[in-house]
């Protein structure tokens, strides 16, 4: 058991095609292969999940605290044979000046060996101060082994490995021919997420196979660090790239003690829409449902005439827009969730999951009516309306209580091409905005009986337990019932 940390010099250098296709072709060779992704990011894990057939969990130094960074880590690092880091953007980059939450400072924390990715269009020689810069720029950090990636023939491959082996002592691990068959279609949040593309197994052998042919994968794995070495414990104290830059350990308030022991025999039915139109959720989220007590029921918003028996409705973000024609044509379903919102149902609903609420989603010419609960308009944009990490202060308007303590802030993200007109008044918001965009710009998180719909993405981490507040609002209703 080992694991790795897959870096790049920038971002687009191809790092997730390589950690796609390098998860694939170990697993085809027998290997269980566990991977995680840096950042709050959706897509990226869509992919792996499917390259890796085992959920990807992600780590982010915004909303987590470092430790709950480790134990996510150390629960499943150690369950598969190899492990892989996808980091975001390049090795050094980040939203810091000192780089305490860059790839660099996750890389330390864990204690991970980095392989980093070169995309080598249009340079040679010029590799070698690059990757000398990188060596010598930051302590704590192993630069383990090397991928070029982009490489235009062999000639220029030839020449630009004997410049890394003359001029660094580290090794090539492969030498990856520019090919645009490989290249996976990209859209406005970054890689088409692989539950909406029908070819994505077909895409996902094909990048096994080009690294199998071109990626020594042998060597790579004698590269790994074995989790047997205490890469995955927690250091005393901040390292020096770290420091600073998780969140500091939350506060017990907001935690959901006793939570377990409440549910264990309630089991509440909570339904979420997983689809080719939604599918933005942590895993770790839908565990932590599950550890509850919770009964996680799948819905296909264009398959499903209606919903089933319910006691809660979690509907997390995605594309709908790129369905709304027949998320429209369902008008069963529909009227089923605009029936359960109207009855006091508890639902949850984030970014594509508000557009499905509004009245109707409208992106270039085209226009349909969606649920009709929220009373606006949603219209796409040409250039992100809401983009980043966000902070929230919670107003108690939330159907489900306050998550954090006072005067604390909830830290998430956003990222959406669309935005709300025609707003009605008189709603009430569960949070005002301190950083981000949210609804107006000043809220988000709109509140409509038991409905709370957001443009914010959240995590059920220890600094915002929403999944034990709504397991406890579904769980109210269903004890109402009973």
């Amino acid at each position: 058991m080992g694991y790795l940390y897959l870096s790049a010099a920038h971002k687009s250098s191809g790092k997730t095609t390589l950690s796609i296709g390098i998860c694939a072709a170990l697993r085809r060779g027998g290997l269980t292969v566990q991977p995680f992704k840096k950042g709050p990011d959706y897509i990226d894990p869509i992919w792996l999940s499917a390259a890796a057939g085992r959920p990807c969990y992600n780590l982010d130094f915004y909303t987590m605290a470092r430790d709950e960074i480790h134990g996510l880590f150390s629960r499943h690092a150690g369950a598969g044979d190899f492990t892989l880091i996808e980091g975001n953007k390049g090795l050094f980059d980040g939203i810091s000046l000192d780089g305490s939450d860059s790839n660099a400072a996750m890389a330390e924390t864990l204690a991970a060996p980095v392989v980093l990715v070169i995309d080598v269009r249009g340079i040679t020689r010029g590799v070698a101060p690059l990757l000398q810069g990188y060596l010598g720029f930051a302590e704590g950090i192993e630069i383990a082994g090397v991928i070029c990636n982009q490489v235009a023939g062999a000639r220029h491959g030839d020449k630009v490995r004997r410049v890394i082996e003359h001029y660094t002592d580290l090794p090539v691990l492969g030498m990856v021919a520019r090919d645009p068959a490989l290249n996976i279609d990209e859209r406005h949040l970054g890689l088409m997420p692989s539950n909406e593309l029908d070819a994505a197994s077909a895409k996902i052998d094909q990048l096994a196979d080009a690294v199998e042919r071109q990626v020594d994968l042998d060597q790579l794995l004698a590269l790994a660090k074995p989790v047997a070495d205490g890469g995955v414990e927690s250091p005393e104290g901040p390292s020096p790239l770290s420091r600073g830059g998780c969140r500091k350990s939350p506060s017990p308030r907001g935690r959901g003690v006793g939570v377990r022991a409440q549910h264990e025999a309630l089991t509440p039915r909570i339904g979420y829409f997983r689809d080719r139109a939604f599918g933005f959720y942590y895993n770790d989220d839908l565990e932590r449902f599950r550890q509850l007590g919770a009964r996680l029921i799948p819905i296909d918003a264009i398959e499903a005439p209606q919903l089933p028996e319910l006691d809660g409705l979690f509907i997390g973000g995605g594309f709908p827009e790129t369905a709304m024609a027949p998320l429209s044509a369902n008008l069963g379903l529909r009227q089923s969730v605009a029936a359960f919102i109207e009855g006091g149902g508890p639902v949850y609903a984030e970014c594509g999951g508000l557009m499905y609420l509004t009245r109707s989603i409208t992106w270039g010419d085209a226009s349909y009516p969606m649920a009709g609960v929220i009373q606006a308009d949603t219209l796409m944009h040409d250039e992100p309306q809401g983009r980043g990490y966000v902070r929230l202060r919670e107003t108690g308007a939330a159907p489900w209580g306050r998550v954090v303590g006072e005067g604390e802030e909830i830290h998430a993200h956003e990222f959406h091409y669309s935005a709300l007109k025609d707003l009605a008044e008189g709603y009430r918001f569960a949070y005002q905005v301190t950083r981000g965009t949210g609804i107006d710009g000043a809220r988000d998180g709109l509140v409509y009986n038991n409905l709370l719909a957001s443009y914010t993405h959240m995590r059920g981490v220890g600094g915002n337990r929403w999944v034990e507040r709504f397991i406890e609002l579904a769980s109210r209703g269903r004890n109402h019932l009973q």
